[in-house]
């Protein structure tokens, strides 16, 4: 496996040392070591393909194999990470299904978990400051994660525990495909990614109208987004609202 240097920065709470900082003394080691991997998956750190090796991550992370073994395993549940009996784990490489998959699903789902949010009262504020913060943001990567906490910010207050849950799940992989779709522009390196102001004009029209409380216009405005993230960045695919 081949380490970045910044790899794993974030953690629970405020407890955000990095991934060669030692766990040992933690509480909750299985938890701080999945969520310092998932970390570096969401912001490219770990890039799809790169091999995870328990002994290695173990080493970094100053742990034993276990926690590092059972945080993979819920990487894999999630879809983060596949497993396999011969070349072991490995950061879950973005293909065209894969894609295809996350974005039809959350066009079924997220628009009308927003529109039941906005029926419900939302929590604005908190969906203002994760746009603050991506407008802000030092990266693409740290703008990739304000992003995911706006658009939880969107379905977070539908009232459905259970289409919260799918929707969280998405929302990783989500950011994995995110990642990936950076990554695929020259000007990634730049920070220059063009599609970056686009999406921001359209996740400001979402939240004025969920302010506003108009939930058909809000519902529409995202499933467009949704959509026209797909069109801009993986145009091989087509259509993936059911065509």
């Amino acid at each position: 496996m081949v380490t970045p240097p910044n790899v794993g920065s974030y953690m629970r709470s405020d407890v955000r040392p990095a991934l060669g900082t030692s766990l040992a003394a933690a509480p909750s080691r299985t938890v701080l070591v999945l969520d310092a991997i998932k970390h570096a998956i969401l912001t490219g750190e770990l890039r799809p393909g790169d091999s995870l090796v328990e002994t290695e991550l173990a080493g970094l992370l100053g742990v034993s194999k276990t926690p590092v073994r059972e945080a993979l395993k819920t990487l894999n549940g999630a879809g983060l990470v596949t497993m396999s009996p011969y070349k072991g784990a490995s950061v879950r490489l973005v293909d065209d299904e894969l894609v295809r998959s996350v974005y039809d699903v959350r066009l079924l789902l997220e628009p009308e978990a927003l529109r039941r949010t906005i029926r419900r009262g939302g929590d604005w504020p908190t969906a203002r400051r994760a746009l603050d913060q991506a407008a802000g943001a030092a990266g693409p990567a740290e703008r990739s994660l304000a992003n995911r906490d706006f658009h939880r910010g969107l379905y977070g207050g539908c009232g459905n525990a259970l289409l919260i849950r799918m929707l969280d799940d998405l929302r990783d992989q989500t950011a994995l495909v995110s990642v990936a779709a950076w990554r695929r522009s020259p000007s990634a390196v730049t920070d220059a990614v063009p599609t970056w102001p686009e999406e921001a004009a359209e996740h400001e029209a979402i939240l004025a109208a969920a302010v506003a409380g108009d939930a058909s216009s809000a519902a529409r405005l995202l499933h467009d987004h949704i959509e026209s993230f797909v069109t801009r960045n993986f145009p091989s695919l087509g259509g993936i609202d059911g065509t």
